[in-house]
């Protein structure tokens, strides 16, 4: 992975790990789940359609243009609306442990239907991560209890929505320019999202404070906007593998947030949580110099 690509992933799962408080400060407005969802895609499906006659690279076509609208349905109105299920059938830390799931699922999509080679160093990387999850949430406590069959399925299911935007998107940006894909998708997710929603989003968005809106356009500006382009641009050059691993930086820069915005006191299993998920990210994106590899000279991406 180019160095820069990195930098901007650790950076925007840094922002994307800050949207959680956004979140909740919506909740705190009377904005639910719905609203909320379909403010965010559709205001960021409405600015690229917007820029569309200056967006470079070529438009989907025909079966391509199906598979986009048909992935921005999966990721931008199922997968929100399955997490947020999830959490309501679990806790915030059983949650926060099931989501820690997410790059290995995408991974093992990755090399079932990309087949892409995942080098075993990443999957220890993984397990680092899991384990990091696992030391910030404090599993050993008597309160901890994990979360029901229905509650594992429904996170699974969100995670597997959400791994089509780079299962489907990157063959997609094969052919078309990855802008103009992201814009069809959006479209076609806000399409739904209006027809579900629309009516409740319209009340809530006329009763909306500003500082409301400043939320809103957060999640649009950086977290879709710039986050999901960014996230294309990264998978074109690199295994899907490797760039999800980065997720694991969102837990990490989580505990700071919370302590910062919520006041939240800090404990041990964040100190070893945090290392054990740098560790993880240090021996999952660590790349052999080409000297090193073997005799059939197989990159590690």
């Amino acid at each position: 992975m180019k160095p820069s690509h990195l930098a901007a992933l650790v950076v925007l799962n840094i922002f994307w790990a800050a949207s959680y408080s956004s979140f909740a400060a919506l909740k705190q407005l009377g904005l639910g789940v719905g609203p909320i969802v379909t403010l965010r895609y559709t205001l960021a499906a409405l600015v690229m359609a917007v820029l569309w006659p200056l967006l470079p690279g070529k438009s989907p076509r025909g079966r391509d243009l199906a598979i986009a609208l048909g992935m921005g349905v999966l990721v931008f109105v199922v997968a929100p609306r399955l997490q947020v299920l999830g959490v309501h059938l679990s806790n915030a830390a059983d949650s926060s442990v099931l989501m820690a799931l997410e790059p290995l699922v995408t991974s093992v999509a990755a090399a079932l239907f990309l087949h892409e080679f995942v080098p075993a160093r990443r999957w220890f990387g993984f397990t680092l991560g899991l384990l990091g999850v696992l030391l910030l949430n404090r599993v050993w406590r008597h309160e901890f209890q994990m979360t029901s069959l229905m509650a594992n399925a429904v996170f699974i299911s969100a995670f597997l929505c959400e791994a089509a935007y780079s299962m489907l998107g990157k063959a997609l940006i094969e052919r078309a320019g990855l802008l103009k894909v992201l814009t069809v998708a959006l479209l076609g997710g806000a399409a739904v999202n209006v027809a579900w929603d629309g009516h409740s989003t319209l009340a809530a968005a006329r009763v909306l404070p500003a500082a409301g809106w400043w939320h809103i356009s957060y999640l649009v500006a950086i977290c879709t906007l710039v986050g999901y382009a960014v996230w294309y641009v990264v998978i074109s050059e690199t295994d899907v593998s490797l760039a999800i691993m980065t997720i694991f930086i969102q837990p990490l820069a989580g505990v700071p947030i919370a302590v910062w915005l919520l006041g939240e006191p800090l404990h041990w299993g964040q100190l070893w949580g945090g290392l054990a998920i740098v560790a993880g990210l240090a021996v999952g994106l660590w790349q052999p110099k080409p000297a090193l590899l073997g005799a059939q000279g197989v990159p590690g991406k």
